[in-house]
């Protein structure tokens, strides 16, 4: 039985990538290091922002870590303005919330960047929990986010449905024991979803019922 679903952010109810990337960009451009757009969609696996800034710029001290992860947050909020969100998401979320079935979201974002957007876009409302990269000590593909998530919605594992559009998202849905639906977005990426795992891919929310997503969760795609 379905009795919980929890939604990563970035990709997933806000179309965020784009922006994300370019934010990325300038940042790191900004010293000295340039990255190609094959590169840059390292920053779109649902990695913590700490995990993205050693991959790009080595071993950092937590003080570089705080105030980089700050300037690239300043340099991310000067364009956020053009974010919106995820085709028919809304109307998804209305209908869940209409249904009576909690909601979370559980994303690798800051907790001061989450809290922002949700302010901005009146989202703050829908979730009942929201847990950020800021609360868990090891990021995605490590279940740890989501099990939190879980515990905090007080939902069996086995009855919560994750809904993601990246590799390492999906990986640590699995390995937390929980169903996964796969976001494909623009790009395509349904056919490595599904290599990692997720139990059925859609390419956007348009037309989503969540009598679907009742049958994915009880192990039918």
């Amino acid at each position: 039985m379905l009795k919980g679903i929890i939604f990563d952010m970035d990709g997933v109810v806000i179309d965020s990538h784009p922006i994300h990337k370019s934010a990325w960009r300038r940042f790191l451009a900004s010293l000295g290091r340039h990255v190609t757009d094959d590169e840059l969609d390292f920053v779109l696996d649902g990695r913590k922002k700490q995990d993205i800034l050693r991959h790009f710029l080595g071993d950092l001290s937590e003080e570089q870590i705080r105030n980089y992860g700050h300037q690239k947050e300043m340099m991310f909020r000067e364009v956020s303005r053009a974010i919106k969100m995820v085709d028919g998401v809304t109307a998804f979320l209305d209908q869940v919330q209409r249904a009576g079935i909690p909601m979370g979201l559980a994303t690798s974002g800051s907790y001061s960047r989450v809290q922002y957007i949700l302010d901005r876009l009146d989202l703050r409302r829908l979730f009942q929990v929201v847990v950020t990269g800021d609360d868990v000590l090891k990021g995605k593909p490590d279940p740890a986010i989501f099990v939190l998530a879980a515990r905090q919605l007080q939902c069996p594992h086995a009855d919560v449905l994750v809904v993601e559009d990246a590799v390492a998202g999906v990986r640590a849905a699995k390995q937390a024991g929980m169903k996964c639906l796969g976001i494909a977005g623009p790009n395509g990426r349904g056919p490595l979803l599904r290599e990692a795992g997720a139990d059925g891919v859609v390419s956007n929310f348009v037309g989503l019922s969540l009598e679907s997503l009742h049958h994915l969760g009880n192990g039918h795609r």
